[in-house]
Parts: C-alpha cells; structure tokens; sequence
C-alpha cells in the first residue's frame, strides 16, 4: 500500500516506524529537515520537505496514485486542508486526519462526505482517555481493549501470589468460571510468549492476556489476581486536553482532584469542571501532595506535556503512598524502563493511536486492531464473509483453519451474542473474529485468511 504520511512529529514517526515494516510504500512530508533526515537514516522510506497541505507537496510526493493521506500534523486545520486537497485534486481513496480540538470533533457535520472529505479522524487525546478510564473501571489490569463495540474485551494482568489459579493448569479457568467463560490469549513470562493450551500452568508474575465478555471480566481477574478494591480517590496531574476529558467524564462517579502548574490554564478547567477540586500547583511538590492526603489516593494519573515531569511525580506520589499511579509517556524508549520501575502503568500515546490507523491499512475486512507489547503483539477483529466455497474461515471450525503459528482465534460475535472459541467452534457468514497475534510479522498470513475468494457474489 502507499502512504503518504504529514507530520514527522511523534505520531507520525511511530506509525512510519510501524508501517514500513509491513512492505507499505511509505513518504513523510514536513517541514523540519532535521526529523525527515533521523527518518531516511532510521527507515526505509521517501521524505519531501514542505508545507503539508500545499498540492505541488502532495503531489511531489506522490499523491497522485497514493492509497492512503494520513495526516498528523500539530495543526488540525492544515490536517483537514490537506485532506480536502487530497480529495479534491487527487481522488485519494483514503483520507485520515488528526484532529485535536473539541470544537471540531463535537461537529461531525463538518466532515460529512458534502463538506470536508475524511474518512476518519483520529484524536490521540481521546483514544488515550478512552484508554486510562477503561484501566480505572478495571483496577488491577495493565491494558483494557474493547471489541465488537465493547461486548468483549481483551485484558492483561500479572498474576499474583495468591490468585486461585497461580499454579494451576488453565483448563482449571472455565470450570472455576461457571458460565462467566474465557480465554487466556497468551501468556508472558519474563517478557517471554508462551503459546497457552489447557495444561500450560500460570506462575506468579506471569502476564497474562484474557478475552471474555464485558460482564465478565471481573470474574476472571479474580481467578487469577486478589481482588482490588474498586477506585474512589483520583488526582490528575495536567489539566490539558487529557486531564480535562478525564476529570469531565469520571467526576460523577468518582472523587477526583486536578492539579495544574499554569494559573490560567487552572482557572479555566476550573469553571468547566463542577464536581473537580483543580489545585493551582506543582504535582511535584511534595509539600502539596501531602497536604492533599496523597496516601489516601487510589489512583494518581501524571498526563502532562512533559515526560519527565509525568515520571517524576508519579514515582513521588508512588513513594508517599499513593495505591497505584500511570505516567504519560511519550518516548517510546523510555516506556519499558519506566514500568519495570516504582510506575505501575506507562501509558503511550502512539501505541493507543497506531491501532486506530492499522485497522485502515489491513487487508480484508478487519474493524478494529490493537497494537501489544509495544507493537510486538497485536489483537484484531476481523468479520468473516463468503461461503464454504469462497472462504477460509466460514464452515470451518477453530481446528481445521491453518494458522500461522502464535495466532490464535480467541472469541466469535455472532450478533448479540459472545461466543469462546474452542476447537470445535464453527465460524459463520458474518461473525466478528477475535484473534491475538503473537508475532506481528504474520499478519500477511491472517489477512489472507479473510479475504473472500472471486467466486463469491
């Protein structure tokens, strides 16, 4: 596929980095010559110097026959120009645009197919908000990922001492279930993949990655960690376009504090939160964490602009007591070193978003993607269609399809209903697949699984 990608910013560069390694024909525009050459030297991939929404940029690099503009520039306005151009100059098929502020994503008549041309937009913010509140209402999950419009969820835990079925075999995990059934999609055990059957036994510190239905997932973390308590005390630090949603969209349910260094910027998510304490401080001051019971918090959530400052604050509120932080985490070098640390969980923005985009890029008709372990692993929900004859997938069961080897098909929705896969279950017309990839670079393999063959009508 070739894609044009605008912006060499962290988005841009991550879903670069991702893409390339798939045989996509890729080219990055901006206007930092500096980022496009760490690119070149980095990546296998063409760069043109220039202003993003410009036609003669567009068609320099190579928009005239391009599947796909995604633009990710910082500015959402020279975003949805260079889609608009994409479209109207160039016919490209696909037009995905980031787009940041609420004033525009509150609008979508703006980006019917008569006004602006986009197919989808894409808000970081909003993905990684979506994000930390599902971890909220899930305490004791490392990730939370929704499927089939969120019927079925994928969940990772680590395995503690004490958890019923540490030190079980995992044929165990249905009969402890009853008819709250699962499925554990992979285990990593000192950040090696165990490809799991019935008889793998799950150790202490395992992580663990399990699919169920949405009612379900308590149930199953229960079997496999002591049961946490369920969150009440919240502080944010940063009170920007994430630290804002979060307050906006948790402050009924839970009791929340909000922590912002700009006195403006304080003031004005203060007059938009009504049931938010906002602080005008340092959510580095130790002083001040105190004074706000830092010991009694739940949950405290760094999700500033500025890495450093998210890691900093979040191991003090760790060492003054705080039950359980996350860090914002933009780099994502530092992602790994910081979780192994006093950070329970790094959130990283570019892995919340490439998921987002990938489910544009796969072949056959795949809906939704997860990225994992930072773009190793990856869960996708694909819908099968066709026939005996011109499919697969449909008329077969879980055992006679041929895999390739760490995937794994994990659950089917079948309309309303959520369905465990086991070896004998039968895939129909139209049922929402979900599968877990331990190895990315299989992808190719999968795809082609769900592509209906030129026989079907």
């Amino acid at each position: 596929m070739k894609i044009i990608i605008l912006g060499a910013g962290q988005v841009g560069r991550s879903v670069a980095t991702n893409l390339v390694h798939e045989n996509n024909d890729i080219t990055v525009v901006d206007q930092n010559t500096d980022l496009l050459r760490d690119l070149r030297d980095r990546l296998d991939i063409g760069t043109v110097v220039g202003h993003a929404s410009h036609p003669d940029i567009l068609r320099r690099a190579g928009a005239e026959d391009a599947d796909m503009i995604l633009a990710v520039t910082n500015s959402d306005e020279v975003n949805m120009v260079a889609c608009q151009i994409a479209y109207t100059m160039f016919r490209t098929p696909t037009k995905i645009a980031r787009v940041r502020s609420q004033d525009y994503m509150s609008n979508p008549e703006i980006f019917a197919p008569t006004a602006l041309p986009i197919d989808m937009m894409i808000s970081p913010e909003q993905l990684v908000t979506e994000y930390i509140q599902r971890l909220i209402q899930h305490p004791g999950a490392l990730q939370v990922m929704d499927f089939a419009d969120g019927r079925v969820r994928l969940v990772a835990i680590r395995a503690y001492y004490g958890g019923p079925l540490v030190g079980h075999q995992l044929r165990e995990l249905n009969q402890h279930l009853g008819k709250a059934e699962a499925r554990v999609a992979a285990i990593y055990r000192q950040n090696r993949s165990i490809h799991p059957d019935g008889s793998s036994v799950i150790e202490a510190d395992d992580e663990v990655f399990f699919i169920a239905a949405a009612e379900n997932i308590h149930a199953v973390m229960r079997e496999l960690r002591k049961a946490e308590k369920p969150f009440k005390r919240l502080i944010f630090a940063g009170g920007g376009n994430i630290g804002r949603r979060l307050a906006l969209a948790l402050e009924k349910k839970y009791r929340i504090k909000l922590i912002e260094k700009n006195k403006p910027i304080a003031m004005r998510v203060s007059e938009l939160l009504k049931d938010t304490i906002v602080l005008h401080g340092d959510s580095s001051d130790e002083e001040l964490l105190l004074e706000e019971n830092i010991e009694d918090t739940d949950i405290f959530c760094a999700v500033t602009n500025d890495d450093e400052a998210n890691v900093l604050s979040a191991m003090l509120a760790k060492r003054l007591g705080a039950r359980k932080v996350m860090a914002l985490i933009n780099r994502p070098a530092y992602v790994d070193m910081v979780q192994s640390g006093d950070i329970d969980i790094a959130i990283s923005p570019q892995q919340a978003t490439i998921g987002t985009l990938l489910t544009y890029v796969r072949r056959g008709d795949v809906v939704n993607v997860h990225s994992l372990r930072r773009g190793l692993a990856e869960a996708i929900e694909a819908v099968a269609h066709g026939d005996k004859t011109s499919s697969k997938v449909v008329g077969k069961s879980v055992e006679q399809i041929s895999l390739p080897e760490g995937a794994s098909i994990a659950a089917l929705v079948r309309g309303e209903e959520v369905i465990i896969a086991h070896h004998d279950t039968v895939i129909e017309s139209d049922d929402h697949v979900v599968m877990f990839l331990m190895d990315k670079t299989k992808i190719t393999e999968v795809e082609k699984l769900f592509q209906v063959g030129i026989t079907f009508l």
